[in-house]
């Protein structure tokens, strides 16, 4: 007896989708084996198999700043500093030491 299947739609960037089209391929996987893993790892996982997170500005060098973009940084922070949203040390260190051991 064949497997029973079901369809997936999904709008998604051409890039996107040919480049990871393009990885699978090189890995033998099929794109459609590929999502399968995709959700049968939602499922294990009770959620997504990864931790999303805010994208963060990657930090720049003052020299390649412009005075505006500096300005706006510096307004961030002290926003952020007024409004409490600051972490202690070693909750950064605990944070840092957690994604290290996830690399090991």
């Amino acid at each position: 007896m064949a497997a029973r299947t079901a369809n997936v739609i999904a709008r998604v960037e051409p890039e996107v989708k040919e480049k990871a089209e393009t990885i699978l391929k090189g890995m033998g996987i099929p794109s459609s084996v590929a999502i399968n893993m995709f959700y049968r790892q939602i499922i294990t996982d009770n959620g997504l198999p990864f931790q999303p997170s805010k994208n963060v500005q990657a930090p720049k060098a003052l020299s390649a700043m412009t005075r505006e973009e500096f300005d706006a940084r510096m307004a961030e922070g002290l926003r952020q500093a007024d409004n409490g949203e600051t972490s202690s040390v070693e909750d950064v260190r605990k944070r840092i030491m957690g994604e290290l051991h996830g690399l090991l």
